[in-house]
């Protein structure tokens, strides 16, 4: 857990808008945020110290958890199909997505929620495809959490029967803590990160459905065990989906369509 990292301070998070050119009807269903007060713990004694970082990790899950619910029953209730796209940074997610968003968007309302630390320029680039984006900078913070989905939900005003994409924050440890309210955690790792990702980050693989191998077009230039992966990843999660693809030369990405469609 994070608890030390910055993530405990929702005054660096900062949730993005729209841009006014954005049509959608005012009609639509958001989640009702509850009322939370935050908490600050300091403890000057180190043997008190431990143990009230384990309450705040307590509190901070079960306080996510419980709005993790209500937006998972404001998905469920609007047959919204909601993906959490996670991560190392520089795995090909935002590349994936775009390739993703230009492929569905004729045949399914799509929307999508930014993590980043800073900048819009992911958001810019989804953008770009037509499909609308809220940006959410978290600062300090490495991973997005249920109530930051909330108040982005607020904004996008997503309709029913859609897919709702989040990309999460470049991160392989601590999205794996934090339910956003999602159908499935989807783990991209590009070929060029190692095949023993899945025993060095073994929470976020246990935790995700589908594994997708990005980059495959890269693999005659790398010393990549691609089957060696695959083993590593069912070690830790024998019942881990894996799909296979380049966002670039659009090999594998039917397969990602077609899963994308049994959900």
């Amino acid at each position: 857990m994070c608890t030390t990292c910055g993530c405990g301070h929702p005054d660096q998070v900062r949730i993005g808008a729209l841009p006014h050119s954005h049509h959608h009807s005012h009609e639509q269903s958001a989640v009702k945020l509850p009322n939370f007060s935050q908490s600050h713990f300091h403890s000057t004694e180190q043997d008190e110290h431990q143990k009230r970082l384990l309450k705040v990790e307590q509190d901070v899950l079960g306080k996510n958890n419980r709005l993790a619910e209500i937006n998972r029953q404001f998905f469920e209730k609007n047959r919204i199909l909601t993906l959490n796209l996670v991560s190392s940074p520089g795995s090909g997610k935002t590349t994936l997505l775009t390739a993703t968003l230009n492929a569905l968007k004729n045949d399914r309302t799509c929307y999508v929620i930014e993590g980043d630390q800073q900048t819009e320029n992911d958001a810019d680039r989804i953008r770009e495809t037509g499909v609308p984006a809220i940006q959410v900078n978290t600062g300090k913070g490495c991973h997005l959490d249920a109530q930051m989905i909330a108040e982005a939900l607020m904004k996008l005003k997503p309709q029913a029967d859609s897919v709702l994409f989040i990309e999460n924050v470049g991160n392989l440890v601590c999205p794996s803590e934090f339910d956003l309210g999602e159908k499935a955690k989807v783990v991209i790792l590009s070929v060029t990160e190692g095949e023993d990702k899945p025993l060095k980050y073994p929470h976020m693989f246990a935790a995700s459905g589908l594994m997708i191998l990005s980059k495959i077009d890269l693999l005659p230039y790398l010393k990549f065990d691609v089957a060696k992966c695959i083993e590593n990843a069912k070690r830790i999660n024998p019942n881990i989906e894996v799909i296979q693809l380049s966002s670039t030369t659009g090999e594998g990405m039917q397969d990602w369509l077609d899963w994308l469609g049994r959900n």
